[in-house]
């Protein structure tokens, strides 16, 4: 096997400072077995991760529970954003806003600000349109994550990890027709620069245009992703890579609560209206870009630094409609509101990470020394306006408006300036007593600065808040295809609450406790069984004195058992399931009776998608996929006024693989299951329907 044939697959990074064959034939035997390595990993087992320690580390010997959805499971699903990629992680439940915005819940935690992009922190507006081109795995750490990555949900975080330039030249073309008018053109091209192939480029794109299930909705999105890594010696190299997205999706209401449930409505119907972006329905406009250079260099065998350097930028133009005042009876809105708001947010983060190994003794040590430096900027600019119906909008029977109106031109509204500066250290060392037995010690320190400009009240209100973090854990391996393991961690994040004595609030915190087991069932197959325990202190909750401010007396728990399990059950027979138990509920509260479910969580979830792909005979390269989700029971809003029901949904697929060329078609709710994704946490607001029965074909060819 030469490392020629091994450069042309997709996503496979090599090492740093891969040494041409000329040179001594030890390093050219170092480089083959490490190729050898990411061919044998390919598929849908992937035993290294980086995202629980930072370093590379096989995931049986991480104190955490981390699932990765790889490229390959990407593709047999035809999915296309990160959202319908968590569906294959337990525990994960991704809610889908106004149609075209996923927010995951980890564990029962919305994960707004819990996205990072190859360890480094997405910002402000990561969940909107986070497509999957440009992405090779998708790790998803459980549980708190401060002791590494600073604020962010008690339930994990989600790290993309992306496409890397190769040394031998690849090129992939792939196009994609489906429901609902749906066509989508893709590029992937990749190669060398340079004879000496110490310069590499990568650069992926892609189009999509369609229409919804929802009446009058539709959406457009470009993106592309150029990347360029030069190898600058054996030792040092430097990547620099960019991100594009400029998107455009109208805006989709709920359905509104009808007394314990959701009312009986097509879920096609549109029921919200809007009138800016000449279209009398609400749109949402987006542009982000995404920009980072990584340095990294191999002082010996065993030190080495690496420092990241990324810029992000986003706008998100919205102009959304709805109604209020609605009779349950009659179906009938009897008031009409409107909102528009211009929000841009630009940031800049810098993560220094220092490696090393070293003895002391017979033990072993794999120490992680960073420093973080992030700044992000919010400007706020938000409009709200509200009307009286001359004539009830009814949901049973909707006439819609022609109304046009200006952009920003409501009398009520917010507009401000938002600074976030944070400073970070942490300390991290992998232990290894024997070869059987490690410990995990971590500890971080944040400072971290929140400034608001009210430009409407000319006030500013600045506030500084510091935080440690600890982490520990313990992998105990009584054979060596089996990890038990137990951790503890905290984390945090910034509170926003005002306090009647005007003083800074302490930040939110998370306390979990973890323990479960790894085991490799066989070398193709991995599984992780886990149990937890979450408790979230801390949040606002109404000051019983005076409730125009709060107090920090709010609580809640999340407890819950996961099990995971990928890998090549049998040649040709590829799998990824996963099974969640999910208790979160609302321990301690001013307002919400204790106990309450919490919002849009199921007790009971489950996911399997299995592909067979036939090895020999005349119907080699033929494959069929096969997909179960299962979603139980979800309360819509804290006060546990409606639920929306349990569902079960069936996708599939069938495929062909020859040579260079791949075609394929998805199936995805196959006996048309009605079903909801989402919750605007309030009865008016109502839920998010799921899509219909729908197919996708695509073909795609490398040369």
């Amino acid at each position: 096997m030469t490392p020629a044939a091994i450069a042309v697959q997709p996503g496979v990074e090599q090492p740093m400072g891969e040494i041409p064959p000329e040179e001594s034939s030890v390093q050219e035997n170092e480089l083959i077995e490490l190729v050898v390595t990411a061919e044998q990993d390919a598929g849908y087992r992937v035993p290294n991760a980086s995202t629980a320690t930072r370093t590379d580390t096989p995931l049986r010997d991480i104190p955490a529970s981390i699932q990765v959805v790889p490229r390959q499971v990407i593709e047999d699903r035809g999915v296309t954003n990160v959202g319908e990629a968590l569906q294959n992680v337990s525990g994960t439940n991704s809610e889908i806003y106004g149609g075209n915005v996923a927010i995951p819940r980890l564990r029962g935690f919305a994960s707004f600000d819990s996205f990072f992009r190859n360890g480094t922190s997405l910002g402000g507006f990561a969940y909107d349109n986070s497509n999957t081109d440009n992405i090779e795995q998708v790790e998803v750490l459980k549980g708190p994550a401060s002791v590494l990555f600073g604020q962010g949900s008690p339930g994990g975080i989600i790290n993309l990890v992306t496409k890397k330039p190769l040394s031998e030249p690849y090129y992939n073309l792939g196009f994609s027709v489906g429901s609902f008018e749906e066509y989508r053109p893709s590029f992937d091209i990749s190669g060398p620069l340079n004879p000496e192939k110490t310069v590499l480029y990568r650069f992926v794109g892609s189009y999509n245009r369609a229409r919804s299930f929802v009446e009058f909705a539709n959406s457009e999105r470009y993106f592309l992703a150029p990347s360029l890594e030069w190898r600058i010696s054996p030792d040092t190299k430097l990547a620099l890579d960019l991100e594009f997205i400029d998107s455009s999706a109208t805006f989709i209401c709920g359905v509104p609560a009808v007394g314990r449930g959701v009312a009986d409505i097509p879920r096609s119907r549109a029921l919200c209206e809007s009138g800016d972006f000449g279209d009398p329905f609400g749109k949402d406009d987006l542009q982000r870009y995404n920009l980072s250079a990584t340095f990294e260099h191999r002082f010996s065998q065993d030190w080495s630094v690496r420092n990241t350097f990324a810029v992000r930028s986003s706008n998100l133009r919205r102009a959304q409609g709805g109604y209020s005042n609605f009779d349950e009876a009659t179906g009938e809105f009897s008031s009409r509101q409107r909102f528009t708001s211009d929000d841009s947010v630009s940031s800049y983060f810098n993560n220094l990470d220092i490696t090393g190994n070293f003895k002391t003794g017979s033990i072993e040590h794999k120490l992680l020394i960073g420093f973080e430096l992030g700044r992000e900027t919010r400007n706020r600019r938000i409009f709200f306006g509200g009307v009286d119906l001359d004539t009830p909008f009814n949901i049973f029977s909707p006439v819609y408006s022609t109304d046009r109106f200006r952009f920003n031109s409501f009398p009520f509204g917010t507009q401000r300036d938002e600074n976030f500066t944070t400073y970070a250290f942490y300390l991290q060392d992998q232990i290894a007593f024997t070869d059987n037995l490690k410990l995990l010690l971590g500890g971080r320190f944040d400072s971290f600065q929140r400034k608001i400009d009210n430009l409407i009240t000319s006030t500013t209100t600045e506030r500084t808040t510091s935080v440690f973090s600890p982490r520990v854990g313990l992998v105990y391996q009584p054979i060596q295809p089996v990890s038990l393991y137990a951790s503890f961690v905290q984390g945090f994040e910034p509170n926003t609450a005002n306090l009647a004595d005007g003083s800074a609030p302490p930040p939110q915190k998370a306390t979990q406790y973890e323990v479960g087991v790894k085991a490799d069932l066989s070398d193709r197959v991995t599984a992780t069984l886990a149990y937890f325990d979450i408790t979230k202190t801390n949040i606002p909750t109404t000051d019983p004195d005076n409730r125009s401010f709060s107090v920090v007396t709010g609580e809640v728990k999340s407890r819950g058992v996961e099990l995971d399990i990928s890998g090549e059950i049998s040649p040709g027979w590829n799998m990824i399931a996963a099974y969640a138990y999910t208790d979160a509920f609302v321990s301690q509260d001013n307002r919400i009776p204790v106990g309450n479910r919490f919002i849009f969580t199921p007790r009971h979830s489950f996911s399997l998608w299995n592909t067979y792909q036939i090895q020999q005979g005349t119907l080699e390269g033929l494959g069929f996929g096969l997909g179960l989700y299962y979603v139980g029971e979800r309360e819509a809003d804290l006060v546990n006024s409606f639920a929306v029901p349990s569902y079960l949904r069936t996708d599939a697929s069938i495929f062909y693989r020859r040579d260079n060329w791949r075609a394929q078609i998805n199936f995805q709710n196959v006996f048309n299951t009605q079903y909801f994704v989402g919750t605007n946490e309030f009865r008016e607001g109502g839920v998010m329907p799921g899509a219909p029965f729908s197919v996708v074909g695509s073909v795609s060819i490398t040369f």
